[in-house]
């Protein structure tokens, strides 16, 4: 017995070491990109400031006053907030749909959903480049918010789908019954619980439209730029400004490594939603 207490010591203490390790593997790059941010562009690729340098909020002050950082970030927010809420407002109904009212067809239809995601972006570059500018949507919130939302529509969808199924198609019986119409059945049953797959979807939905860079990128310019368009800008033919593109990158994904800190929570709640029964 004494063995066997020894050895699940040993083996505790060994998945402990190799969590910290796997958590200090990803936390590295975090780490690494905001300490360069503190550096000067001329120390960045100096390996003599590898560690010991002089810090600077040089990087942080030029951003802020003269590449507008707030209105990239602006734009940033309202096109991931509206294409996240647009999202769940057309998920929500289809997945109810699937889980309660499935068809012979419902299978091959999430499939295919799924299987669009497989779709290389830049083979539809040219064909959207020429539809947003000639229906003038070119550089527009409005265009970038539909892109964002088509785009996590298929894995929103999904998420949801799987959330619905777990829950008892008996309640949902019940509720029609009771005489309570389809949207007062997603209004009054479904939503009420399956709130923690909802809103761990909606976040996951935020993070994906916050991060995306290849459409942000190409399908704007100024009024609807992104802060994927601001590090994006951060190059010259000189090549790259290592100091300032860290500080503009640390602040662009500063804001969602908080959130989901804060939202870690829900986030586990619900992504782990009916695993347990």
């Amino acid at each position: 017995m004494a063995i066997v207490a020894q050895s699940s010591k040993y083996g505790d203490i060994g998945r402990a070491i190799l969590a910290w390790a796997v958590g200090l593997l990803f936390f590295f790059p975090i780490f690494w990109l905001v300490l360069t941010s503190f550096k000067t562009d001329a120390d960045a690729v100096k390996p003599e400031f590898l560690f010991f340098f002089t810090p600077t909020l040089e990087n942080y002050l030029n951003m802020t006053e003269n590449y507008d950082y707030w209105r990239f970030a602006t734009n940033s927010v309202i096109t991931s907030v509206f294409a996240t809420v647009f999202a769940l407002a057309v998920g929500i109904p289809c997945a109810y749909a699937m889980a309660f009212k499935p068809t012979r067809g419902t299978k091959d239809l999430l499939m295919w959903m799924l299987s669009t995601k497989m779709l290389p972006a830049a083979a539809v570059l040219y064909p959207m480049t020429f539809l947003t500018k000639s229906l003038g949507l070119f550089d527009t919130h409005f265009m970038v918010i539909v892109v964002l939302m088509l785009i996590n529509l298929p894995i929103v969808i999904w998420m949801l789908f799987t959330y619905f199924k777990e829950i008892p198609k008996e309640i949902i019986e019940a509720g029609q019954m009771d005489g309570v119409n389809t949207w007062g059945e997603i209004r009054e049953i479904l939503i009420p619980l399956a709130w923690g797959g909802i809103a761990s979807t909606a976040l996951l939905c935020f993070i994906f439209c916050w991060n995306e860079a290849y459409w942000t990128v190409r399908l704007t310019t100024t009024e609807a730029a992104t802060l994927s368009k601001l590090i994006e800008g951060n190059r010259a033919p000189e090549g790259l400004f290592f100091g300032r593109l860290s500080a503009v990158s640390a602040a662009a994904v500063g804001p969602i490594i908080v959130l989901g800190w804060f939202c870690q929570k829900q986030l586990v709640q619900g992504l782990t939603f009916g695993a347990v029964k």
